[in-house]
């Protein structure tokens, strides 16, 4: 009786590792391609063009109109206060020179998570 316990304990341990080493992979797959595809948006010039304001790391002659995207994380531990500032930084600071993104349709929301996964992990 001990010995099949062991062993079933044995075989449910395995069949659960063996599934989380098969979704592993393809969430961190997933993650990555979500990560490629903000940092595609916020260094296009025809959607976020961040890169005309902010110095950001891999980016080509950068802007130094906006702080520089260094230490997000640190920066903005809520990622939700960073969407809102990429959302529409005005409600923080009615002076900026940032574009409005979501409020004048500029990006949509999916495309604002996507730029806002991107930055934060900066």
């Amino acid at each position: 009786m001990r010995n099949s316990f062991r062993v079933l304990s044995i075989a449910t341990s395995a069949l659960t590792l063996i599934g989380v080493l098969a979704i592993a992979p393809t969430a961190i797959a997933e993650d990555k391609s979500a990560l490629e595809q903000g940092k595609k948006l916020a260094f296009g010039i025809k959607k976020g063009n961040c890169l005309a304001c902010h110095m950001m790391s891999d980016g080509d002659q950068p802007g130094n109109i906006g702080p520089p995207l260094i230490a997000m994380k640190a920066r903005f531990p809520d990622k939700a206060i960073l969407k809102a500032q990429i959302t529409d930084a005005r409600a923080k600071n009615p002076n900026t020179i940032m574009p409005p993104f979501g409020s004048h349709g500029i990006l949509t929301d999916k495309e604002i998570d996507l730029i806002t996964d991107y930055v934060h992990s900066l």
